[in-house]
């Protein structure tokens, strides 16, 4: 009650302010910035200097290490087109927001740190797991492209073309992620790389044993010779039918996952809900050693639950 309050208090300031200065009594006219510089000078305002200067600052001290959490590379895997220190950067405020409401969940008791600290540190797992379902699901779409990106493959090698231009009208033409993918190939190329070791990085990078055969059958035709766009097209139907199966597997454990995931987050729902309507429920919980170690308990087996459900509903294909 008293958080409210005072958060009705806050909002009730701000907006006296908003009606005091802006409408009541509006500031001055003021010439338009653009008729202020010189020809040829660009504005830059205080907040974006200020942002270029804190990533500016995160560069310098992510550049000291050789890996870091989220590093280009892995940005690049989730298909997200950001540096990692503007990543970082949202990702700092991301936690200043969640510290900033954990702090109102706990406002007037000293759990309010507490809370704050805990919802901070959510803000990087957050990412991490956004991440990583971004580059799940880049990889999963890239396997469901393969067949399609082989036989255009093989249907250019068909047209009299070159093993590289074929590749660079998927590069050109093919939808992303196979897209970007294969861009890169072709530039790797470019800069004097050998396309069997391009081919097998990116096998590598989408975890990807069906793009490995293709890479291993491409390597094999450069160096004995042989009809690569018939092996293609046959390679092209063998990823075809192994997709299939692999969607049909996927469709008969979906009732498998999606109650994995009901179960899992069933607990942690209904916790959050009773922390913010009814937090004098839970609140031995936080008072008493034994409602610490209970909930410690709790997190252990909700850990060991999750594990043991992710690796029974995991289908191996």
């Amino acid at each position: 009650m008293n958080a409210l309050l005072i958060a009705g208090v806050l909002l009730s300031l701000i907006a006296l302010l908003a009606l005091v200065f802006l409408v009541i009594v509006p500031p001055a006219r003021r010439v338009a910035v653009q008729r202020r510089l010189a020809p040829g000078e660009e504005y830059v305002s205080p907040l974006t200097k200020a942002t270029d200067k804190t990533v500016e600052t995160i560069e310098a001290v992510m550049s000291r290490r050789d890996r870091t959490l989220f590093g280009e590379e892995r940005l690049e895997l989730a298909g997200i087109r950001m540096t990692p220190s503007a990543f970082v950067l949202v990702v700092f405020s991301m936690a200043s927001v969640l510290a900033l409401l954990g702090v109102i969940l706990g406002f007037g008791s000293w759990a309010a740190v507490f809370w704050g600290v805990v919802f901070a540190l959510l803000a990087p797992l957050i990412a991490h797991v956004y991440l990583t379902v971004r580059t799940a699901g880049r990889r999963a779409k890239f396997a469901d492209q393969l067949d399609d990106t082989l036989t255009l493959v093989s249907g250019n090698l068909r047209a009299g073309h070159g093993l590289t231009q074929a590749i660079d009208s998927v590069a050109r033409y093919a939808d992303p992620p196979t897209s970007e993918e294969f861009s890169r190939i072709v530039n790797e190329v470019r800069i004097g790389r050998d396309l069997d070791v391009a081919l097998a990085n990116t096998a590598a990078r989408m975890e990807s044993a069906d793009f490995d055969w293709a890479a291993q059958a491409i390597a094999v035709n450069r160096e004995t010779g042989g009809n690569l766009a018939e092996t293609l097209q046959r390679t092209a139907a063998t990823i075809r039918e192994r997709n299939q199966i692999r969607r049909q597997v996927k469709a008969l454990s979906a009732e498998g996952r999606l109650s994995a995931i009901i179960l899992i987050a069933l607990p942690i729902v209904v916790f959050a809900f009773v922390v913010v309507v009814r937090p004098e429920y839970l609140a031995p919980f936080f008072e008493t050693l034994l409602g610490w170690l209970a909930l410690a308990v709790a997190v252990l087996l909700m850990i060991v639950g999750t594990v043991w459900m992710v690796f029974a509903v995991r289908v191996k294909f």
